[in-house]
């Protein structure tokens, strides 16, 4: 299997969803709690706010899947892509983790209701972006171990 290089994420730039102007307060806070966590403090958080035993994947996915992830009984898997950049992993991360805090019912359900489907995924676009803000800002990725 040819292994592609993440850089060609970075030049879609397009799809790349861009920092809101003006990060809503309820997104600031739910963020901040999250700021500068390892890997691992980030699944045990996940964890305890879940009641779930979750499991962190990097694997090759379809160009334009950043992250999906699956719940059964107690436990859950996040998938993130491998080939995207180490930033936008971690984004990714952040954006599956809004989805299994506040969208426990899963799409198939979302979809027959009168929720937008857009504005959920705004939402968790929103809290990724307020969870690696410091990071974003600093350009420094160096203790995201």
């Amino acid at each position: 299997m040819q292994k592609k290089d993440s850089s060609v994420w970075e030049d879609v730039s397009e799809d790349l969803p861009s920092p809101p102007e003006i990060m809503p307060e309820w997104a600031a806070k739910e963020g901040s709690n999250w700021h500068r966590l390892s890997e691992f403090d980030i699944l045990a958080k996940a964890e305890e706010m879940t009641g779930l035993t979750l499991e962190l994947k990097y694997e090759s996915l379809p160009m334009g899947v950043w992250g999906i992830h699956i719940v059964r009984r107690e436990r859950g898997r996040i998938y993130v892509n491998s080939l995207l950049s180490l930033f936008w992993r971690r984004f990714a991360i952040f954006h599956e983790i809004y989805h299994l805090l506040n969208n426990t019912k899963g799409a198939s359900f979302w979809k027959n209701t009168f929720v937008s489907m857009d504005g959920i995924e705004k939402c968790a676009d929103t809290f990724a972006w307020a969870a690696v803000s410091p990071e974003w800002i600093e350009g420094d990725y160096s203790d995201w171990t």
